[in-house]
């Protein structure tokens, strides 16, 4: 085997333990969810959001979204806030965190547009959530990707949807919670 074959040979092994390295790292369903504090703004007003504080009342679904004022970032989330009265006849929170346009959080949490003031949304201040979450996006890690996650009270992740067309996260998480949803 020639230099370059070999040397090809080792890239291509090299690529590939990195790629399945980073498969690996992505949270699944059974894995625990990182807890965190940040600040978040609902109907404009700020406060500080706890992920465990928000446990004790219940699952939560946790939805990562690349920017606030984007398009696709906006349909997401008033799709979220359309359904938000189905999350919660089933006992389940919403709250979005990016790490993208943050300066512009407490309007978007108010804008009926999007959130509506139905769900707080939290800054993430150098996408370090989004990177604890496996939900930073490969070509940009400074921002966060479209991934939600279903946590049961307990931390544990349930469910995972991650892509980055909007149309579907609320679907996706809805069906996954347990129960009869009647």
């Amino acid at each position: 085997m020639n230099r370059f074959k070999r040397s090809l040979v080792i890239a291509s092994l090299a690529l590939a333990s990195a790629c399945s390295f980073q498969a690996r790292a992505t949270l699944q369903p059974g894995d625990a969810a990182p807890d965190f504090t940040a600040p978040a703004w609902l109907a404009g007003e700020p406060f500080e959001y706890s992920l465990s504080r928000a446990l004790r009342d219940g699952p939560v679904v946790l939805y990562f979204f690349p920017a606030a004022n984007t398009p696709g970032c906006n349909v997401e989330a008033a799709l979220f806030s359309q359904a938000i009265d189905d999350f919660k006849a089933r006992g389940v929170s919403v709250i979005g965190v990016t790490a993208g346009n943050i300066d512009q959080l407490r309007a978007f949490s108010a804008d009926t547009a999007t959130c509506a003031g139905r769900f707080p949304v939290a800054a993430d201040e150098g996408a370090k959530i989004s990177a604890r979450y496996s939900a930073v996006m490969e070509r940009n890690p400074e921002r966060s990707s479209r991934t939600s996650y279903l946590i049961d009270r307990n931390g544990r992740v349930l469910a995972v949807h991650s892509d980055m067309n909007p149309a579907q996260h609320v679907k996706r998480m809805l069906e996954s919670i347990p129960g009869d949803p009647d």
